[in-house]
């Protein structure tokens, strides 16, 4: 048996406070719950805990949860996953940890990665994991977040911001996106795409993507990009020119363009590079095709095109990249000091 196969599970420890959002604290549960190596065995073990002795906690709904562990079990994490909660008091209105809330963080190890969904980032800005560092949180809280805390760098436009081993994502959906982060991050990009078609959500949004502000619902008598991308990701390989798209839905340029950033957040061109980078990834880690051969199949055209997008994209080489998910476990594992912070990370 391998060293890998002994390894343990890598342990989520989902905080969960009064006052929090049900559909928020399952995210991790339903997200982590799912990648299995090989062999059919669990890539990671998801707890839920609490700051008190076990028992009910509050919720935003009109019932309570049961809580089987402590704060005690936060010592026992890899990973700490701290979604948003409407009655924090102090932490909101002064910045400040409540005496309960500072004792259960005390808890965590050093090194332990942290992550928050929407407004749990208020807590980790408060025990003063974020200070000097770049964070993000629901656009409405940004404002008051960057007030309380003005010695982290908030931007209130993107989706997560991975910097290292402290994540932050906007509201509600940007947590699934940001869990999904860390599990490609960790595993690669076919354990994550296969977490996200079993939980039929978009397998990959740019952490750089903007958060969807005061953005009108397309007109449903008009005509979508859906066609279009569709063709697109059918030919990432050859060459795409932007009129070549705006064609498929019979639209001029200048309105595909209005459209496509409608939808998706994102102009086409940024869009094409983010789908060729996920394809890159893709074959440098099932397949045994040359640096050249993946750059000509993802449309990059040359190996020296696809080493820089991947170097601004993930900061490290394709030969990098491939040796880490293809070594050990075939391609399912980063080591522990090794992060990949720049898809989604600020920049």
């Amino acid at each position: 048996m391998s060293a890998e196969s002994d390894r343990p599970p890598h342990r989520v420890v989902v905080l969960a406070l009064d006052g929090l959002l049900p559909f928020e604290l399952g995210i991790p549960h339903r997200i982590f719950g799912r990648p299995k190596d090989a062999e059919g065995r669990h890539l990671y073990e998801v707890v839920t805990c609490s700051i008190r002795p076990p028992g009910p906690v509050g919720t935003d709904a009109d019932f309570a949860i049961m809580v089987e562990h402590g704060p005690e079990t936060l010592a026992t994490a890899d990973t700490v996953v701290v979604p948003a909660s409407y009655e924090l008091g102090p932490v909101f209105e002064e910045g400040v940890l409540t005496e309960d809330l500072a004792a259960a963080l005390a808890h965590i190890r050093p090194g332990t990665r942290l992550a928050s969904i929407c407004t749990g980032v208020y807590v980790l800005a408060a025990a003063g994991y974020l200070d000097g560092r770049p964070a993000t949180t629901h656009w409405a809280d940004a404002e008051n977040f960057q007030r309380l805390f003005p010695k982290v760098d908030v931007d209130p436009d993107v989706l997560f911001i991975d910097d290292g081993d402290v994540l932050s994502s906007a509201g509600v959906a940007a947590g699934i996106d940001l869990c999904l982060h860390m599990v490609r991050r960790d595993h690669g990009t076919a354990v994550a795409n296969d977490v996200a078609r079993r939980t039929v959500v978009p397998p990959y949004r740019d952490g750089g993507q903007a958060q969807y502000i005061e953005r009108p619902v397309p007109d449903p008598q008009h005509t979508g990009t859906t066609t279009a991308r569709a063709w697109a990701l059918g030919r990432l390989h050859e060459p795409i020119q932007l009129r070549d798209m705006a064609a498929q839905e019979a639209m001029s340029v200048r309105t595909f363009t209005r459209r496509f950033r409608e939808e998706t957040g994102v102009s086409p061109g940024h869009w094409l590079t983010q789908q060729r980078v996920e394809r890159a990834r893709h074959l440098l880690e099932t397949t045994d095709l040359s640096v050249d051969q993946v750059a000509r199949g993802a449309g990059f055209g040359t190996a020296q095109s696809m080493r820089q997008h991947l170097q601004t994209a993930l900061g490290v080489t394709p030969t990098a990249y491939r040796r880490t998910f293809r070594s050990g476990s075939g391609g399912t594992g980063v080591g522990e000091s090794e992060t990949y912070g720049g898809v989604g990370a600020r920049r």
